[in-house]
Formats: structure tokens, C-alpha cells, sequence
């Protein structure tokens, strides 16, 4: 309570006391009562402190009524100057109501800006985290799409030297796709002597460009396989297939082939691909086919 609200209520409290000396038989009038109960009630009310200039005017009025009724107890005076008294009572509580009402309303906005601008900040985080989030995944998508790109180019390319493979290993062998793999197939004339399993020197370029064909195929299982015509024991055949499949074997194990990758089986004349009556067809049988299991290199067919 600031000093003229101490003032009002110190001033009124000696004022009623001494009205109540000077007059204590007469009555005051109904507009006096009035005026002296509502003064009392702003006096303890929010008046006093928000609106403690409008409350002393009032409070003037009252006194000149106080004085009225002093000087003259029945007088019409008193009764006017009660009501205007009460009137201007009424106006400092109404203005302190307003006052109030106007504190109360800025700092309502004042809130309502604070959380408004707290909101704000906490979307503006939230939308920032959102597009580092966005540009980390067109980062993520955009090297996605070059490893693809990537893999893509290494895969084409994995062809093309595939085709390039099957282009050189045409020239001498055929290759063909079976359901047991891809098969090439190599005359055993050109890669041995007669009854020999010794690798003739011409057959060692061919079996080179095997060898770089099969080391392509990076997930493959190889099998060689040695095959003879029908002349002489089965023995003796069963046994040079055998020796010429580990010939071709060992050669392409040098030329970098994993060895943990290939083997070797001799067939003998038990796989013939045609009859053996003829020197062509003893000659076709009388091979060595080299399968490539899982993964494959491309052929043309």
C-alpha cells in the first residue's frame, strides 16, 4: 500500500471518529451511509492501490459531506454532496476495475507472446532437424545411386569381359549351357598326343585363355572332365581320362586358378557324345570338358 492509500484510510478513520464526537445523536442521511460504506469498502479494495489518486478525490467529496453533516445534521447539502461523494467512489472503483482488467489483458498478451515465440522456436528446431534430416537422406539416396551406378558399370563391364572370354574360347573350344553348367569343350586332339596325357605346346595358349575366362567367374566351381573314345580297355581309358583332366587341372592351377575351386574326374569312354565307328566320332569323343557350376560367365547362346 503506497502513502496517500495510508493517508485516505488514516484521514477517514480520524474523520469518522470525529463525526462521531460532534454527532452522536443525529442520524445521517440514507446517501451519507451509503457513501461512507462504499468509501470503505474501496478503501480495502484494489481501488486504494491501483487507483489511489481517483480514491483521494472521492474521498475529498466525502469529506465535504462529513463536513456538511457536522454543520448542519438535516441539512439538503449534506444529501447532495453524499451522492456525489458515492458517485465518485464508484467511478475510482470502476476505474481501477478497468485498470485491472487492462494489466491483466497486457499481460495475458505478454504471455500469450512469450509462448507464441517459444512455439515458434521449438517448430523452427524442429523443421530445421527436419531438413538436416531431408538433405542426410538425398545424401544417403544420391550415394545410393552412384554405388548403383557403380555396380552397375562394374557389372557391364563383367560382361562385356565375359563375352570377350566366350569370343576368344570360341575360336577353339565350343560353349554351350547345360543344366550341369557351362560347358566348354576342348578336342582332345589338340591338347594331347595320341595316348598321352602330356599337354602338346599349342594346347598351352588355348588353356591360357580358359584360365582367364574361369578366374572371371569369381563364385564358380569347376570340374574337368576327361573323356576317350572307345578303342582299348576300359582300364587303360578310365586311366589316360584321368591323367589328361589332372593335366588341364594342374595348368590352369598355375595360371591362377584357385585350386580349392577345380578338380579333376576321368569319364573314360562311359560319356561318349557320338558313335565311335567313325575316325569323326572317335575324334569328338576323345575330349576335355571343362563345367563351370553356380555362377557362370556369359555365352552367346
Amino acid at each position: 500500500m503506497n502513502h496517500l492509500s495510508r493517508f485516505i484510510l488514516l484521514s477517514s478513520g480520524l474523520l469518522t471518529a470525529l463525526i462521531g464526537l460532534r454527532c452522536a445523536t443525529a442520524t445521517p442521511p440514507r446517501e451519507l451511509i451509503d457513501a461512507r460504506a462504499e468509501f470503505d469498502k474501496a478503501s480495502r479494495g484494489p481501488a486504494a492501490e491501483v487507483n489511489p489518486r481517483g480514491l483521494y478525490e472521492a474521498k475529498k467529496s466525502l469529506d465535504s459531506a462529513n463536513a456538511s453533516f457536522v454543520q448542519d445534521a438535516t441539512g439538503e447539502d449534506t444529501r447532495d454532496l453524499s451522492y456525489i461523494a458515492l458517485r465518485k467512489i464508484q467511478l475510482a472503483e470502476a476505474q481501477a476495475n478497468t485498470e485491472l482488467a487492462n494489466r491483466q489483458k497486457t499481460k495475458a498478451e505478454k504471455d500469450l507472446q512469450a509462448a507464441t515465440m517459444t512455439q515458434l522456436s521449438e517448430a523452427k528446431k524442429q523443421l530445421s532437424a527436419s531438413e538436416k534430416a531431408r538433405e542426410a537422406e538425398k545424401e544417403r539416396l544420391a550415394r545410393s545411386n552412384e554405388d548403383l551406378q557403380k555396380a552397375n558399370q562394374e557389372l557391364a563391364a563383367e560382361k562385356q569381359k565375359s563375352e570377350e572370354a566366350v569370343a576368344a574360347l570360341a575360336k577353339f573350344a565350343m560353349v554351350k549351357k547345360e543344366e550341369r553348367g557351362t560347358v566348354i569343350t576342348l578336342s582332345g586332339s589338340v591338347m594331347f598326343a595320341s595316348g598321352q596325357s602330356a599337354l602338346l605346346s599349342n594346347a598351352r595358349p588355348k588353356l591360357d585363355e580358359v584360365a582367364a575366362a574361369l578366374k572371371q567367374s569369381e563364385n564358380g566351381q569347376f570340374v574337368v572332365e576327361g573323356h576317350t573314345d572307345s578303342v582299348g580297355s576300359d582300364s587303360l581309358n578310365q586311366d589316360l581320362s584321368v591323367r589328361r583332366a589332372q593335366s588341364v587341372r594342374d595348368y590352369l592351377v598355375d595360371r591362377g586358378v584357385p585350386s580349392e575351386r577345380i578338380k579333376a574326374v576321368g569319364y573314360g569312354k562311359n560319356r561318349p557324345v557320338t558313335e565311335n565307328n567313325t575316325a569323326e566320332g572317335r575324334a569328338n569323343n576323345r575330349r576335355v570338358e571343362i563345367v563351370i557350376q553356380g555362377r557362370q560367365i556369359a555365352t552367346s547362346n
